[in-house]
């Protein structure tokens, strides 16, 4: 079996901050690190040159990109010349992209997993010499003169939670990027990438299937409890009633907490969030956490991709875990 990758998903105010956090994630020991590229949001392009040039070691990548703010041959540009300032540490995650976010910018793209096969397809053909003119699955319109100056490999990952897209992962990308929550969701994650993968005639796992979750860890597992508390409280209502059913949670123990959220009491809010509801999250102290890490890889996990809220000091929080977890559980788990 390969070796247990581990990663962090990053982000906060200002370039500088996430710049910073990178490289505490690159000192901690971790293999990954990812950082965001919202539309409306902060500057992800920008702050992933800056982190190519800050760091020297660890492969960083696009938590993610869309392909309908920013146009796959821009992408599959930008990929290509991260790849060379970096010596090709640059991972390039794809995802569809928000439509609320689009809306608010007057655009109407076409449906999630359309545009993102589009792209992925596209883009492949783009950072490997090619044109993407006449390939299976690419939108029409390209010519065989859409060659990129300046290609260069890049691996490509999808962020992917519907069954559809997962499926779609499995076909056509490197990696994926998958939000578990629970964690124990992965199960169905693989289930959904290994379908898509046999359709390609692949074994899954070729991917790179980093399992993201939440995660809190601190010396004082109160405050990382209350800390990965509030996190669920202010999710309450976006996660869906069939994920949560299917992970054996009750939707209307998170409709309640949601109901104190949008009535603008947020400590009963927190006070409202049960042990059930907290195993959407890994949470606790070292021992805690290596506990819950444990029984992923145990399932066959071979990434553990650890994002927010991390902690009540997320750099302290990626000190423990590069310290005290993640030479534990390598050790435990060689490739």
């Amino acid at each position: 079996m390969r070796p247990v990758v581990f990663s962090a998903r990053i982000g906060g105010h200002g370039i500088g901050t996430v710049v910073d956090s990178a490289l505490a994630v690159e000192e901690a020991g971790f293999d990954q690190v990812w950082t965001g590229n919202d539309i409306f949001g902060e500057p992800g392009l920008v702050t992933l040159a800056a982190i190519a040039m800050r760091t020297t070691r660890i492969r960083f990548g696009s938590g993610v990109m869309d392909p309908v703010s920013l146009h796959p041959a821009q992408i599959a540009m930008f990929a290509s010349g991260l790849q060379e300032l970096s010596g090709n540490r640059f991972l390039l995650g794809i995802g569809a992209g928000s439509d609320v976010f689009f809306r608010w910018a007057g655009i109407r793209p076409k449906p999630p997993v359309v545009r993102t096969r589009e792209a992925v397809l596209a883009i492949r053909e783009l950072v490997n010499g090619r044109s993407p003119a006449g390939v299976d699955g690419v939108a029409d319109g390209w010519t065989e003169q859409a060659l990129l100056r300046f290609s260069r490999p890049t691996p490509v990952y999808v962020g992917a939670m519907g069954p559809q897209m997962l499926t779609m992962a499995g076909r056509i990308a490197d990696g994926a990027l998958p939000l578990c929550l629970p964690p124990g969701h992965v199960h169905t994650v693989m289930e959904r990438l290994a379908a898509g993968a046999a359709k390609a005639g692949r074994d899954v796992s070729d991917l790179d299937v980093a399992a993201c979750v939440w995660a809190s860890i601190s010396d004082d597992r109160a405050h990382a409890r209350r800390l990965l508390a509030r996190h669920i409280a202010l999710y309450s209502g976006s996660l869906s009633v069939e994920a949560l059913k299917s992970s054996g949670l009750d939707p209307e123990e998170f409709a309640r907490t949601q109901d104190l959220m949008l009535q603008g009491r947020e400590e009963e809010a927190i006070a409202s969030v049960t042990d059930s509801m907290m195993t959407l999250g890994i949470v606790g102290g070292v021992d805690d956490v290596i506990e819950q890490c444990a029984q992923l890889i145990d399932a066959g996990v071979r990434h553990i991709s650890f994002g927010p809220p991390m902690g009540p000091d997320p750099l302290a929080s990626v000190r423990l875990l590069g310290r005290h977890v993640l030479p534990v559980l390598r050790a435990q788990f060689a490739g």
